[in-house]
């Protein structure tokens, strides 16, 4: 799919698109030179290696400038507009280390600068000492995702898989998960290296842990466009 906002056509009523060969290799590159030895409260180890880094944008320079880079920005406007800004990045690796799996969910919570008492918003939680929230459902409609692979992503890698649609029916209840997974099949979105899974926050979506352990480096960037209610404020806006 070439990036001329022809993906904006497929988030509405699908709630996702993948774009390979989307980001270039000399940024890819860069990335992964920002993420080598990485020193922040915010990585995740297991046996020694790193296989996520939740406070992102703060721990890898290099992260922000592929944030605001023109590849990525050429996909976040034609959905959320010239006014979008980057507010949370995580990363997430499998290895043989950390080959995880996870179940379907929606992706429900939001970084913040510092709890407040606001309607609608909670409940609250705390990682990797930042606080979070969850806001209501429209904050979340209106959020982008951008899952930027370092490395390539095959079937055995344990893809992200998620169900068309269901973005669109707003926080869903286990049942209500229950019921879109019996009716609807889900899609694996298998990536080049460089390529790039669109999503809103609000479709539900899964992985499985990889059958081919090897580095599956995704850089998962989250973009808003409109400032927070009541004086409470992103953690972060770049």
């Amino acid at each position: 799919m070439s990036i001329h906002g022809s993906h904006a056509v497929d988030i509405h009523p699908h709630g996702f698109a993948v774009l390979d060969e989307a980001v270039p290799e000399p940024a890819i590159d860069a990335v992964i030179a920002g993420l080598e030895g990485v020193q922040h409260a915010g990585a995740i180890r297991r046996r020694g290696s790193v296989h996520a880094v939740r406070n992102l944008l703060e721990a890898v320079p290099e992260v922000q400038t592929l944030a605001r880079s023109e590849p990525v920005r050429a996909i976040v406007e034609p959905v959320l507009g010239p006014a979008a800004f980057v507010v949370r990045g995580i990363l997430f690796d499998k290895t043989p280390e950390a080959n995880w799996k996870v179940t379907w969910h929606q992706d429900l919570t939001i970084a913040v600068r510092e709890p407040m008492n606001v309607p609608a918003f909670g409940p609250w939680s705390e990682k990797a000492g930042i606080p979070h929230v969850q806001p209501p459902t429209e904050v979340l409609a209106r959020m982008l995702t951008v899952r930027i692979h370092l490395d390539e992503c095959g079937p055995e890698n344990g893809p992200l898989r998620v169900i068309p649609g269901s973005h669109r029916s707003g926080r869903l209840n286990a049942d209500e998960i229950a019921r879109w997974r019996e009716t609807v099949s889900s899609v694996a979105c298998t990536s080049s290296r460089g390529g790039v899974v669109v999503m809103r926050p609000l479709i539900l979506h899964a992985s499985s842990a990889a059958t081919v352990p090897k580095h599956r480096r995704v850089i998962h960037l989250e973009f808003a466009a409109e400032e927070l209610p009541h004086g409470l404020q992103w953690h972060g806006r770049w």
